[in-house]
């Protein structure tokens, strides 16, 4: 883990605000030299604590009107067997996430679709097609009440 300071944090709240705000902004709003804040910045992103800075787009505003949590249980482990699996997982751009679980399921995902008719075929072509997938179970999500990426960094 990488020690963070008081300023360090600051940088990281205010960033995950509004990852375009100029440096400047952050320097000001943290009582730091600009120089300062820069050189804090790139060691956070050199040090991994900072990955990317993204844009937030409204999926249903582009369309992706179904939003699922899909279980998936799979009766084959073996290295070879996981390595296929996250490679084809790892190429499905309507998985937006997925995580390997302990419980019942081995891996739960998030999935996109335009509508149903279109997360139908992707469970077809995608999921189904997966060697060794044994189980697949998809909640749809009704209605979204919170989403976010930001970190609780009181």
């Amino acid at each position: 883990m990488y020690a963070l300071d008081e300023k360090d944090m600051g940088i990281l709240k205010l960033l995950q605000e509004d990852g375009r705000a100029a440096n400047a902004r952050l320097a000001g709003q943290l009582a730091i030299s600009e120089a300062s804040c820069w050189r804090r910045l790139k060691r956070l992103q050199e040090a991994g604590v900072i990955q990317g800075v993204r844009a937030i787009l409204d999926r249903r505003a582009l369309g992706f009107g179904v939003l699922s949590f899909v279980q998936l249980s799979c009766s084959r482990h073996s290295e070879k067997a996981t390595s296929e699996f996250e490679t084809m997982i790892r190429d499905a751009p309507n998985v937006l996430s997925c995580h390997n679980t302990t419980g019942e399921d081995d891996y739960l995902l998030q999935v996109v679709a335009r509508d149903l008719d279109d997360y139908s075929r992707f469970v077809e072509k995608v999921l189904r097609r997966i060697p060794g997938v044994t189980n697949i179970r998809s909640n749809i999500s009704l209605r979204e009440l919170k989403s976010s990426s930001s970190l609780p960094l009181d």
